[in-house]
């Protein structure tokens, strides 16, 4: 990011300076072509020297245009879920803790295999206990290797047919779990629950659960997701942990005035 950064806040000078010697030329047709290798060579120069003598510039230059590419993507993020609100919110794939019918949702794709997904789970169970009115859809975007894919068969397998309560058991047994999590980890913490083991494993190579998993990943590159934990919430879509007084705050806001930045 900083180097794609740097190189673009140097094409910027670059740029200036060659526009200025565009205006000369056309300025100055005659000398044009003559002196367009020996400009070059100014150019550069001088861009070479402000850039020394003033190198705060850069970082200047590249602090806003993290801010411009934030703003664009928060904004191309925003279009995603109003284009794509009722799939990431409803859908029939996914699983649903808290309040199914609260009034306000909030949408976490996680990794099971995610250090900050682990240590989310602590704010998304705080979250529940302390609202009785929030609704938690849990949208498994397992990017972390082989062991993940697995582990989110198994999870996406156990929802089929697992209630919210039991789901919800599910899910923090195995994102408490300690170390790499695969589907050896995954079935134990299944089988821990009182999941149907047999009618899970047959249920964990359906057609079903890959186009649930498929759904989530179509999702997750629309709205540019490109790690977990990741978050809906309102029209606001975020990538990354997010504090529990954050995440409280954006949802007593969705209350307050119907957008999760009032």
């Amino acid at each position: 990011m900083r180097c794609r950064a740097k190189e673009n806040a140097m094409s910027f000078f670059i740029s200036l300076a060659a526009g200025a010697c565009l205006a000369l030329g056309a300025a100055t047709p005659l000398f044009a072509e003559e002196l367009s290798g020996k400009q070059k060579v100014e150019i550069e120069k001088v861009v070479h020297d402000y850039l020394i003598a003033n190198p705060e510039v850069v970082r200047e230059a590249i602090d806003e245009l993290g801010k411009r590419e934030k703003v664009a993507e928060a904004a191309t993020r925003e279009k995603a879920v109003g284009q794509h609100g009722d799939k990431i919110v409803n859908s029939p794939n996914q699983a649903v803790v808290g309040n199914p019918s609260g009034d306000v949702t909030l949408v976490e794709f996680f990794d099971y295999n995610c250090g900050y997904c682990k240590q989310s789970m602590a704010s998304v169970a705080k979250l529940i206990e302390a609202d009785p009115k929030l609704r938690v859809v849990l949208k498994d975007f397992p990017i972390l290797g082989p062991d993940s894919v697995e582990a989110a068969q198994v999870a996406t397998a156990a929802r089929m047919q697992l209630d919210s309560q039991k789901f919800w058991e599910f899910h923090r047994k195995l994102l408490s779990t300690r170390g790499h999590i695969g589907k050896q980890q995954a079935l134990a913490a299944a089988k821990e629950v009182g999941a149907d083991m047999p009618r899970l494993e047959k249920d964990m190579s359906s057609a079903e659960t890959k186009a649930a998993l498929k759904e989530v990943a179509t999702l997750a590159d629309e709205l540019r997701f490109d790690g977990t934990p990741a978050w809906v919430i309102g029209k606001e879509a975020i990538v990354g942990g997010v504090p529990y007084a954050q995440l409280k705050a954006k949802i007593e806001n969705m209350r307050k005035c119907g957008k999760s930045v009032c």
